[in-house]
């Protein structure tokens, strides 16, 4: 006797918007996807769009962005271009009551993502950010750890983006590179912590005319700090970050396939003065504790991947998606406090201020 399955979901027709670098990645991606059917790819050049689908692709080429929205069978944009267009392509995207993904950052300033977030909010509709490292297993593993107080209560992050160039024309360094960190540092943190200040020092020593080496402090509400390094003048590239907490220490080294997360016993143990004897109160007992390394097993699963079944669960569900529009204002709030302080030499800028220079 046979069975006839149950119908599954009808596939979300999706549009995406930008054929340049970004845009090839998840044009892939959605046609990879059985939650999605991509039906759209715009960009002003229309010829780069035809050669990033092939020539036997059915998907529609357009130059045209209104064309691409009339379209009753796309549900869904996802949007990989400049982030000084974000806000005129994602509002009218919202505005045509499409569910909206944005390439990092959300948008130029942080009154334009609030913008974004509240009219994606009045309709009723997904807004995401494209934050990819946060879907890598690697960070997926981060968060759960962290969440779960395996790490202990969270002392410092110490974080290292560093590469040659490329050398932005329109951005500095801290917006090219820094939203990869404080996307990530947003969404492994434990709920009760959050960035609170921050202070950024950079260099030009190209004449470039921009920060091309930057360095980001930032103090969390726990008391714990955050360093991170962006740099575009390196001649190595690293992709390093080290989450020490009270019990444990993990290493993350994007580039080291082989053991990507390194999980450290060791630690320093400091005895509160309640448990010395009458001779040791004046000192402070630093013990050193050295225990094993492991390195925990993960899956080989694309970050894009795990984004656009993301995007489609948030879709279908009408739940936030882990990295939603809020998540991008929180990283724009930071990426302008960031701004202003460099502009200030230095100094330490409250984040729970909104800067909206």
């Amino acid at each position: 006797m046979s069975v006839t399955p149950p119908l599954s979901a009808p596939a979300i027709g999706v549009a995406v918007v930008g054929a340049g670098y970004w845009g090839p990645n998840l044009v892939r991606n959605f046609q990879g996807s059985t939650a999605f059917r991509l039906h759209w790819l715009c960009d002003l050049d229309v010829e780069r769009a035809q050669r990033v689908l092939g020539g036997y692709s059915t998907v529609r080429v357009s130059a045209d962005l209104d064309e691409v929205l009339a379209d009753p069978d796309v549900h869904a944009v996802a949007i990989a271009t400049p982030a000084g267009t974000h806000l005129p392509v994602a509002m009218a995207a919202l505005r045509a009551g499409k569910h909206v993904l944005v390439e990092k950052p959300l948008a130029a300033t942080y009154t334009e993502g609030l913008r974004l977030v509240e009219e994606a909010e009045r309709r009723g509709l997904t807004l995401m950010c494209d934050h990819t490292y946060c879907y890598t297993p690697a960070v997926l593993r981060v968060r759960e750890l962290l969440h779960a107080g395996e790490l202990g209560e969270l002392h410092f992050l110490d974080s290292v983006r560093i590469n040659l160039g490329l050398v932005q024309r329109d951005i500095d360094v801290v917006w090219d590179l820094a939203p990869h960190d404080l996307s990530i540092l947003d969404f492994v943190l434990p709920p009760a912590v959050r960035p609170v200040a921050v202070a950024a020092h950079g260099a030009d020593g190209i004449g470039a005319g921009r920060a091309c080496v930057a360095y980001l402090t930032l103090q969390l509400s726990n008391g714990a700090i955050a360093h991170i390094h962006v740099n575009w003048l390196s001649p190595v590239k690293i992709r390093t970050a080290i989450f020490g907490g009270s019990k444990r220490t993990l290493v993350w080294d994007d580039l080291n396939p082989s053991q990507r997360l390194s999980l450290y016993d060791r630690g320093v143990d400091v005895a509160s003065p309640e448990e010395l004897g009458d001779e040791q109160r004046r000192d402070i007992l630093v013990s050193y504790r050295s225990g094993d390394m492991v390195a925990p097993a993960l899956p080989e699963r694309e970050a894009l991947r795990t984004m656009v079944e993301e995007y489609a669960r948030a879709i279908t569900t009408g739940t936030p998606a882990l990295t939603d529009g809020r998540a991008g204002l929180r990283v724009l709030e930071i990426l302008q406090a960031a701004t202003r302080s460099l502009a200030d030499g230095g100094a330490m800028i409250k984040i729970d201020e909104r800067h909206t220079a």
